[in-house]
Order: C-alpha cells, then structure tokens, then sequence
C-alpha cells in the first residue's frame, strides 16, 4: 500500500506525541487522524476508517492493549497496532498476548515507521 493511500489513527494522551506522529506521517502523504484518549476510540474507527490505529499503551484509564480487546470485538478491519517506549521484548509480548497485529517502538525514525504501517497493511 502506498502511504498516499494509508490512513492512520494515532491514539496517545502525550499532545506533543501525538503532533509529532501527525507530521511526520503526513510529510510521507499518509491521511492521519488523531485521538488523545481511549474513551471514544471505537467511534472515532468506525468513522474513519483507518487502514491502521497505533495505540499509545501508557494511556491512563483505558490503555492500548485494553483498546486492542475492545476494537477486536467491534469488529474493525483496522490493522491494530501497540505503540510505546516500552522495550521491544515486553512490547513484543504484550502485542503477541492481545491479538495486536504488530508492536513499534516510540522514537523510530519516520521513514521506518512508515515502512513497517505499510508492511503492516499487507
């Protein structure tokens, strides 16, 4: 999938995170929407419609591996993918134990981030 085609929402409570992934998706063409709390986040999916949703794991209240639980039983065809600063093994695990299709670590370089959504989509 091109990333002109991709369309992405970033779920994340950090403001600054959130600005960030937004910019540096979109300098690659990437349609991103953003989401800064778990509450909601079924709503925002169905009306979006992103190929993928990164989910912030440290989100207070409703954390991304819960949020992962909850869009499976929504029924979303989204690509549903843990997001954090946690380390790759208990990231890798956690995604593995939630049925997440796939796991990234924060402060990936944006080209990088971009190949692995793409892979991703596949």
């Amino acid at each position: 999938m091109a990333p002109e085609s991709m369309k992405v929402l970033v779920v994340d409570d950090d403001p600054e995170q959130l600005e960030m992934m937004e910019r540096q998706l979109r300098s690659f063409g990437v349609e991103v929407r953003t989401w800064n709390t778990g509450i909601g986040v079924t709503n925002a999916v169905r009306e979006f419609g992103p190929d993928v949703v990164l989910l912030d794991v440290n989100i207070p209240a409703l954390s991304g591996d819960r949020l992962v639980k909850l869009l499976r039983r929504s029924q979303t065809s989204s690509r549903l993918v843990l997001f954090s600063s946690n380390d790759q093994d208990s990231l890798r695990r956690l995604a593995a134990d939630v049925g997440a299709d796939d796991w990234i670590q924060k402060g990936i370089d944006p080209q990088s981030l971009v190949q692995r959504l793409q892979r991703v989509c596949r």
